[in-house]
């Protein structure tokens, strides 16, 4: 409306025939002023993410799988797909590389529109009842599926404004980036500059930008919307992180030097569980790097260090008295000891590693 006006203002300078349009021009520009001293310039709108929000799933999951059925030469993506994901847990890749590979299965679909079009044939019905109650006019759905994904069951749901990840839907490749955490603030402001958001509701806590935004924010679980600052994530959810899966290279990685290092180690000292310790220590001196660049991704310190080694105490004592059981009681290879004591603190020093030594939980909530 601004620029309509100012354009008028311009045009009324050097164009004689708009002068019997002046007092509506005028009485326009009152209108305009009017509305700007009342705020009623701003666009407000409720904002929604997608999978497990409004939709009852994951959508790119479903239509992969869809696709996978009818086209099983997909499979021949597999190990491409499986080495970008290796890649992107190990931080070598970013989850825009990723999902690049991912879609490369597209290609294996020879009419993607006709898919498309079947495939929301079979899961409109996966749209919440409670969000089709509630749906607005104005809705906006920000979602880091694929635009070409979700465009057509908008069209049915008769939601128009739709920011989601720009990818080609004949190669798989985007264009920009995934539309995911800060992008999609980022998204909305280019499309909307102006939007207030009064409502906004995600499935997931890495939308907190957006929930920043908002006057109103809630966390759907299911059917059941829960006030945003109110949500206590389950602990299980964790151990199905970047992070974790990361932990858990870099923790094998540690498991196999450290059965090296203490067997190397036995050689010399008689005793197992004494020929144990040094191992121990050696191996996690390269855990703390390995864990620094590839899991947490932190600069190295000697304060991280030492908290570091503090964090492994409880895992060190639980090792140290499965390996003491094991050498006194099964008498078993002590390689094995090693190995299975190894294994079984993998999750207690995961905790302790992150909420402890690099202390990402409190970062991300800031």
């Amino acid at each position: 409306m601004q620029h309509a006006y100012n354009a008028s203002v311009v045009h009324m300078g050097i164009n004689h025939h708009l002068t019997p349009y002046l007092p509506a021009i005028k009485v326009l520009n009152f209108f305009i002023t009017i509305c700007r001293q009342k705020g009623y310039g701003d666009f407000i709108l409720n904002i929604y993410d997608f999978d497990e929000t409004i939709y009852d799933s994951d959508s790119t999951k479903d239509f992969y799988f869809y696709c996978l059925k009818k086209y099983p030469k997909i499979l021949l993506s597999v190990p491409c797909m499986a080495w970008a994901f290796l890649m992107y847990i190990l931080g070598v890749k970013s989850k825009t590389q990723f999902k690049e590979k991912m879609y490369r299965f597209l290609r294996y679909v020879p009419d993607i529109d006709s898919s498309l079009e079947n495939f929301w044939n079979k899961n409109e019905n996966k749209v919440k009842q409670w969000y089709r109650d509630r749906q607005q006019e104005d809705d906006i759905i920000i979602s880091a599926s694929p635009e070409f994904l979700l465009e057509p069951i908008c069209k049915r749901l008769g939601i128009k404004h739709l920011i989601a990840s720009r990818v080609d839907k004949k190669t798989g490749l985007y264009t920009g980036e995934n539309c995911w955490g800060e992008e999609k603030v980022k998204r909305l402001y280019e499309i909307f500059p102006d939007a207030v958001c009064e409502e906004f509701y995600s499935d997931s806590l890495s939308d907190a930008p957006l929930a920043n935004l908002a006057k109103t924010a809630k966390i759907i679980r299911g059917t059941e919307l829960v006030e945003w600052n109110e949500y206590k994530p389950s602990k299980l959810k964790l151990f199905f992180s970047r992070e974790f899966l990361s932990f858990l290279i870099v923790g094998g990685i540690n498991t196999v030097s450290n059965v090296i290092f203490s067997t190397i180690y036995s050689i010399f000292i008689p005793n197992t569980t004494l020929a144990f310790f040094p191992g121990y220590i050696t191996s996690n001196i390269v855990a703390y790097l390995l864990n620094s660049y590839i899991t947490f991704k932190e600069k190295l310190s000697i304060v991280k260090f030492i908290k570091f080694f503090i964090s492994y105490v409880p895992n060190f004592i639980i090792q140290t008295i499965i390996v003491y059981l094991f050498d006194h009681f099964v008498h078993g290879p002590s390689v094995i000891a090693y190995a299975l004591a190894a294994v079984i603190g993998i999750p207690i020093t995961f905790l302790f590693l992150k909420k402890f030594t690099f202390n990402k939980g409190k970062e991300k909530q800031k």
